[in-house]
């Protein structure tokens, strides 16, 4: 991350806007190949004949994969540069939705889902790391244009899987996204990149790291993304499942909500994007939280005719994420790509068990008890939000 750096205070103003955009692509990718999974997977379910939890433990593979890139990426970010992961994410999720479209064994659906995994991860990485390092001032205002690129794409991404779905099968919706990836690799490939000196390859320190990340505070962090992931998370691969068990809503219909989800997360964070930095990160976040919260504790509880509280709880969810991700980035202008790889570790692990466990309880107490975990996710993140914001009040 330190030698991206170098490009902001270089005379190359347009390789800068070029990594930005190429940023900005990377995480449209993420959003669309991520989300095609809920709008397929009762296909996929009817088809190989899967259960619940058997769903769930596929979904668990991508989620598995993105711990385990976090994990790795976030060092590799600080030595070698982040263009550099996101050409290797580019490569994974091509690799991975290649596996999706061929594969017809759990194994193999598991294996690709873990690959394509290895590639979100590397973008969530990546991508925020690179914009942290090129735009230091109104890192909030970024991140949340950056994720707004996430939105977009899985906004699309349920029209264009109900689109496929009307005349192909669950396969070529995967198939069909490739051009996305390669298109991605390309960028990275022929992009150039800020060079990395020797000096700069130790762009972290164990010691510091062991001190800085594993604080109280840091620790609060990693509970509040994780189970916020896990509510995202569970609301996007559950709620056409849901709506058409619960609610009786048709497929193609539950679709379009699910896309209108993402389109209240794309629109959420344009707005949040002008406002974030003026009323302070962690205030924003914990209001956001609560707003996501009551929509779905409405839609859990309210009559069919109220289940467009599903969608509307993107509207809350939309900034809440690459806010976190804004004040940890404040809070640590060093080793700032191994503490993000840490943060979203968290994130990942909440995305491995948040989807796979309503799969689990959804198949011993039914989808209503599964997907009502996503309420308590959210709770939790509540909790372990209004922890900081006391905290930083305190310290202010």
């Amino acid at each position: 991350m330190k030698a991206d750096a170098t490009i902001r205070s270089s005379s190359r103003p347009l390789a800068l806007w070029l990594l930005t955009a190429g940023s900005f692509f990377a995480f449209f990718t993420f959003g669309f190949v991520d989300n095609i999974k809920g709008p397929t997977f009762p296909n996929l379910l009817q088809e190989l004949n899967f259960s619940y939890s058997q769903g769930g433990g596929i979904l668990f593979g991508a989620y598995l994969g993105f711990v385990i890139a976090t994990l790795l990426a976030g060092p590799l970010s600080d030595l070698l540069g982040n263009r550099l992961v996101l050409l290797a994410a580019a490569l994974f999720i091509a690799l991975g939705t290649l596996g999706l479209g061929s594969a017809a064994t759990y194994p193999l659906l598991f294996g690709s889902m873990l690959v394509i995994g290895l590639g979100t991860g590397a973008i969530e990485v990546g991508g925020n790391g690179l914009i942290v390092a090129l735009h230091r001032q109104a890192q909030g205002r970024f991140l949340n244009l950056l994720a707004t690129f996430h939105g977009v794409g899985a906004m699309l991404a349920p029209l264009y899987a109900a689109w496929i779905l009307t005349a192909a099968s669950w396969r070529q919706v995967f198939l069909y996204s490739m051009p996305l990836t390669i298109l991605l690799a390309l960028i990275f490939l022929v992009t150039a990149g800020p060079s990395v000196t020797q000096q700069e390859r130790h762009g972290f320190d164990w010691a510091t790291l062991r001190r800085t990340g594993f604080t109280p505070t840091m620790l609060y962090f990693y509970l509040a993304i994780g189970l916020y992931v896990a509510t995202e998370l569970g609301l996007a691969a559950w709620l056409v499942e849901y709506l058409i068990k619960r609610k009786g809503i048709a497929q193609t219909t539950a679709s379009y909500y699910l896309s209108g989800f993402f389109a209240f997360i794309m629109v959420g964070r344009l707005v949040g994007s002008l406002f974030v930095e003026r009323i302070g990160y962690l205030r924003a976040v914990l209001l956001a939280a609560v707003g996501t919260l009551l929509c779905i504790l409405g839609a859990l509880f309210a009559p069919p005719a109220l289940a467009f509280c599903l969608p509307l709880s993107g509207l809350f969810c939309s900034i809440i994420f690459p806010t976190v991700v804004a004040a940890v980035s404040r809070l640590h202008p060093q080793n700032t790509g191994t503490i993000l790889g840490l943060l979203f570790t968290a994130a990942g692990v909440g995305g491995a068990l948040g989807p796979a466990s309503i799969g689990v309880v959804s198949d011993a107490l039914g989808i209503q008890w599964g997907f009502g975990l996503t309420a308590l996710f959210c709770a939790g993140a509540i909790g372990a939000l209004g922890v900081l914001l006391r905290a930083e009040q305190r310290y202010s």
